[in-house]
């Protein structure tokens, strides 16, 4: 299958620039993965669609402030930006301008951190070493910018707005963005109707955003993102499994946490590097149900969402948001790709 197989024509101003106020307010595109079936909805209605013992699955990744100005030893403006932690001083890091920062670049933030290029990596980035005075942490929310994707000119007052509400594991590059529609009001009466509602932790690296280079999708090779399975997460979603209750991912990195960390057919806690790869053909092991946004043409989550359904079905969906307007990308609309058969009566507990 090739990758130009997963192009769409898109309007740049269908391009969100802003979130949603509220975040609930965002449409919502409601979708049959089995007959391509849409309904028009907001994503206040989700609720119309889940049933009294789903298992939603939530990433609580938060995004750090990971882009760093700098300047070399001869005054050189540089830009590092922060993918993975890989121990207390070592991240893997991209640059710019890449051809002036080889290995042993030495890169001043500022008199409490500066870091030193200490190897190269497969995928064009650089190891970084740092080195700094006080709590990392605490020097980046200083020093650190919140990155926006490039394909979001506008400025971003409120920087919460690009994280969710329930965000608290820091160490992401990107928000996950399926997430931003949902109020703490929302999760509230979804647990009320009777849903369950668990987190994992996946960090949001260059595997999420890294674009397809190759013609032949079977030929690109993910990058790794670190995943986190509490036990008590990977009990609650074996159990719904054992039960046959639905389980609804929300969020791509949702999904790469959970079909990664059950790859044997058993959720197993814990902490691990994934480079899982989903595109058609692929049979989910956990996922029944997905909550996601519009992605990127020719992108891994838009072979990954098409892989839930079809190719065709996703495009044809696709084509009705354009058609009908839909915001896309990280501040846009939502999609639910379900099985609309699947509804039942939903009653709210008193």
């Amino acid at each position: 299958m090739l990758v130009t197989d997963f192009n769409y024509d898109l309007p740049k101003e269908l391009i969100a620039q802003h979130p949603m106020e509220p975040r609930d307010h965002s449409r919502l595109l409601v979708l049959d993965k089995d007959t391509g079936a849409m309904e028009h909805r907001h994503f206040y209605d989700i609720c119309d669609y889940l049933r009294p013992d789903d298992l939603l699955v939530f990433n609580d990744t938060r995004v750090i402030p990971a882009r760093l100005h700098g300047f070399k030893d001869t005054g050189a403006h540089v830009e590092v930006f922060l993918l993975t932690r890989l121990n207390g001083t070592d991240w893997e890091v991209l640059v710019r301008p890449g051809k002036k920062l080889q290995v042993g670049a030495k890169i001043k933030f500022s008199d409490e951190l500066g870091c030193e290029i200490i190897d190269h990596t497969e995928f064009g980035g650089r190891i970084a070493r740092f080195s700094f005075t006080g709590i990392f942490e605490e020097i980046l929310d200083r020093l650190g910018e919140t990155p926006l994707p490039p394909y979001i000119t506008a400025p971003l007052a409120d920087k919460e707005r690009y994280q969710t509400v329930y965000s608290r594991e820091r160490g992401s590059a990107a928000a996950p963005t399926a997430g931003l529609h949902f109020t703490k009001e929302l999760l509230a009466k979804i647990k009320q109707m009777g849903c369950e509602e668990v987190f994992v932790t996946l960090h949001v690296g260059l595997g999420t955003f890294r674009p397809v280079s190759e013609a032949v999708l079977e030929d690109h090779e993910m990058h790794k993102e670190f995943y986190t399975v509490p036990a008590a997460a990977a009990a609650a979603i074996n159990k719904a499994k054992a039960e046959g209750r639905r389980i609804v991912a929300v969020g791509t990195t949702s999904v790469r946490t959970l079909e990664s960390a059950g790859q044997d057919g058993t959720v197993h806690a814990g902490g691990n590097w994934t480079k899982l790869y989903i595109y058609p053909g692929y049979k989910y092991k956990f996922v029944d149900a997905l909550i996601t946004n519009f992605h990127l043409p020719q992108s891994t989550l838009l072979m990954l969402v098409s892989a839930l359904s079809s190719r065709e079905i996703i495009l044809r969906a696709y084509a009705e948001a354009v058609k009908e307007k839909y915001r896309f990308f990280s501040f846009g609309d939502a999609m639910f790709i379900t099985k609309l058969g699947d509804r039942k009566p939903t009653v709210t507990k008193e």
